[in-house]
């Protein structure tokens, strides 16, 4: 038996403390605990964020960090023309198809991607031929199949791909093959056992094809049935563990894939790894049992998306599978210590551990002021005048309130008064140029920014004007491109973000990005929303959750910005408006209230990705 030393190239250090970034392969001895470490591989399902859309029969191609996901239905006879495509963090809106179906099959990747065969518009009788290609932005129609069908397994890329079984019109499995060399599809031999509702990865030299059903009568006569091509024949080679029809499968290869999900005389949760010669059962389960999912990845980076439970609704639900060395913590919201005094449109800065939320609305206007150390609210000194739809900006120990909605002769009355915070209490500064309410800002106390709103508070105007302070006077920043009020931003004076809010009608999709001097039009976020929550550090990493869409409906959704698209992250566990106090970065976030009225708080933490560091026997 060789020694550790042959096969790593070192010996078994002895450390006191675990190496903060250990290597695959690296073992080593922890003299204080007494234990013989290393990084051990885990298999399982994590959360990802859900899709916009609400679908199942969908179809999906490209790797975990760069998919999509396309058409689908969602109530009969509705076929969906909508991508949908995951960075490996959430999902933003890509291309529409020419034609919406469902039951299709895709190949190649997020930038040269296939989607083919499929049920139309008019039904399920409505089987297509139809074979579109997917540049990242837009589809465009190129040579169709010789054989119409839908729920045909499939894979390859964009210009070598395979299409195999399927059903037709009338729901008859088939056993027809094809391949497409970029230009045209060729018929293959026929697979062995007609079956519909497969799954298979692969290329069209190197296929396997597995599962399904194999009569029109459905789930009671599923199969474990598997069959590889080798670029002349179809074999009939070892059993799947459980077969099962409608289930889903990593794309991987031939040798490597993973395949999940699906239904037998109902929905289930496990999953199956091919290695070329033997099925194993894997020891991660979805956390939701569905069928009619969408597949996509690799046999060691997977995602299941979207489905069917049963019985039960469609679902937007989707799940990464990994097999790695690292611990993979999905990104969530969980409850916080609640507020002081239940409210809504106050404002707040600072961070996760040193956050600051002030003023707002419950019963009335107020003035308090409350300081966040991460799990507790401490009162602080009252802001000198009550208001809300402020601008709220800065640190917990150096913030900015300037402009809102105050008490007035009429009742509520927009002001250009501004208050700085010294970590204990306000004292008034200059005031801004501009009499506003509805109004967000960004940056700190010495180098901010306030923007968009409204004046009269009662609507009518969606301002495009923004001003800068530098900690003594207010001066007339760049005019944005999309007047709103009710809107969210986050950053920086010199990278700076505002995002979404009113600007009729309500609920705009709008983002821009501020440099300092000139405001650039940047991507839509996912929803149209406005008087939602926002926080972050920078242009490219600004986070936005909960407000109202139109017609007025609080949403618990959250939009992530990378600095390229905004993608959905998970949601908030209460559907929440005029959250306007909100604070933190875009992976670490506070967000407080409620309309009419709340104290309730959530926070937010992102994804993290740690090693798993195992023990392991000396003996």
């Amino acid at each position: 038996m060789a020694a550790y030393k042959d096969l790593i190239g070192q010996k078994i250090t002895v450390v006191t403390s675990n190496p903060p970034e250990p290597k695959t392969g690296q073992m080593w001895y922890n003299s204080t605990d007494g234990k013989l470490r290393g990084l051990g591989i885990l298999e399982a399902f994590t959360s990802a964020p859900n899709l916009p859309s609400i679908a199942f029969r969908r179809t999906g191609f490209g790797v975990q960090t760069a998919g999509v996901i396309a058409g689908g239905s969602s109530t009969a006879p509705n076929r969906l023309t909508v991508t949908e495509e995951y960075n490996g963090s959430g999902y933003s809106v890509g291309g529409t198809l020419t034609t919406g179906r469902r039951l299709s099959s895709g190949a190649g990747t997020q930038t040269a991607g296939l989607f083919y065969l499929g049920a139309g518009p008019s039904g399920d009788a409505d089987v297509r031929t139809l074979n579109e290609e997917y540049d990242g932005s837009s589809y465009s129609e190129v040579g169709d199949l010789n054989t119409a069908r839908q729920g045909a397994a499939g894979d390859g890329t964009q210009t070598a791909a395979f299409a195999a079984g399927g059903s037709d019109g009338s729901g008859n499995p088939s056993t027809a093959a094809e391949t497409w060399n970029g230009t045209s599809w060729t018929n293959l031999p026929s697979i062995n056992t007609s079956r519909r509702f497969l799954s298979g990865s692969g290329s069209p030299s190197a296929a396997v094809v597995f599962g399904g059903e194999v009569t029109p009568s459905g789930p009671s006569d599923t199969r474990k049935a598997t069959e590889e091509y080798n670029g002349s024949s179809w074999t009939t080679v070892t059993n799947m563990n459980s077969g099962a029809g409608t289930l889903a499968s990593s794309g991987g290869s031939q040798t490597d894939l993973i395949s999940f999900g699906g239904r037998r005389s109902t929905t289930v949760n496990n999953a199956e790894a091919y290695d070329g010669t033997t099925w194993s059962a894997s020891p991660a389960t979805l956390a939701l049992a569905r069928s009619m999912t969408s597949g996509l990845g690799s046999g060691t980076a997977a995602l299941c998306a979207t489905g069917e439970t049963q019985p039960g609704p469609y679902t937007n639900v989707s799940e990464e599978y990994n097999k790695t060395t690292n611990t993979i913590t999905a990104a969530a919201w969980a409850s916080g210590a609640n507020y002081p005094a239940a409210g809504y449109g106050g404002a707040g800065c600072g961070t996760l551990t040193a956050g600051l939320g002030f003023s707002g609305q419950p019963s009335g206007w107020n003035t308090l002021t409350c300081k966040f150390d991460g799990s507790s609210w401490t009162t602080s000194g009252a802001l000198p005048s009550a208001r809300r739809y402020m601008a709220g900006l800065g640190t917990q120990a150096a913030a900015l309130a300037a402009q809102g909605s105050t008490v007035g002769g009429s009742g509520d009355e927009t002001t250009t008064e501004a208050y700085e915070f010294n970590g204990s209490s306000w004292t008034a500064a200059n005031d801004a140029s501009n009499k506003k309410a509805f109004v967000t800002g960004f940056g700190t106390q010495t180098a901010g920014v306030t923007c968009g709103g409204s004046s009269p508070t009662g609507g009518g105007s969606n301002l495009t004007t923004s001003e800068e302070y530098d900690g003594t006077n207010f001066s007339t920043g760049g005019t944005m491109n999309t007047g709103r009020h009710n809107l969210a931003s986050a950053g920086i004076l010199t990278a700076g973000i505002a995002y979404g809010g009113n600007n009729p009608p309500p609920g705009s999709s709008a983002s821009e990005t501020y440099d300092g001097t000139n405001w650039t039009t940047g991507p839509s976020l996912n929803t149209g929303v406005f008087a939602l929550g926002g926080t972050g550090a920078t242009n490219s990493a600004a986070l936005g959750m909960g407000g109202y869409t139109s017609p007025p409906t609080q949403i618990t959704g959250t939009e992530l910005y990378n600095g390229t698209v905004w993608v959905t992250q998970p949601n908030m566990a209460t559907a929440r408006g005029y959250n306007s106090l909100s604070f933190g970065t875009s992976t670490s976030a506070v967000t407080v209230g409620d309309y009419p009225a709340s104290n309730s708080v959530e926070i937010f933490t992102g994804e993290t990705v740690t090693a798993n560091i195992t023990d392991f026997s000396t003996e």
